[in-house]
């Protein structure tokens, strides 16, 4: 089975920074695109970053400047360093990654179990 677990989620101030990460673990032949979603209270997930397995990205124009998304291939673990986090930031982040199974070698989306930034001051 493949998991994908995320952390680094907290409270911060208006202005501060966060820095979350996804680790992928499991029987993992290849991890391809991986991406960073956000859901706030009463809106629907929203695509924020995405990371090709060649390092090429995207962005949500609001995270455009602030965010950075990025991958460490040798660790199946990503990051998304948050900077001027404001409160429209806050929201539950997830992670997602499309994984091909080095038992089956079949591709399958796989989602974490999301982490919280608050925004606040």
């Amino acid at each position: 089975q493949v998991q994908l677990v995320e952390s680094g989620g907290g409270l911060v101030q208006p202005g501060w920074s966060l820095r979350l990460s996804c680790a992928a673990s499991g029987s993992i032949f290849s991890i391809y695109t991986m991406g960073w979603y956000r859901q706030a209270p009463g809106k629907q997930r929203e695509l924020v970053a995405v990371i090709t397995s060649g390092g090429s990205t995207n962005y949500a124009d609001s995270v455009k400047g602030r965010f950075t998304i990025s991958r460490d291939n040798a660790k199946n673990t990503m990051y998304l360093q948050m900077n001027s986090l404001q409160p429209e930031d806050t929201a539950v982040y997830y992670c997602n990654a499309n994984i091909r199974s080095a038992s089956t070698r079949h591709f399958q989306m796989y989602w974490g179990q999301g982490t919280q930034v608050t925004v606040s001051s």
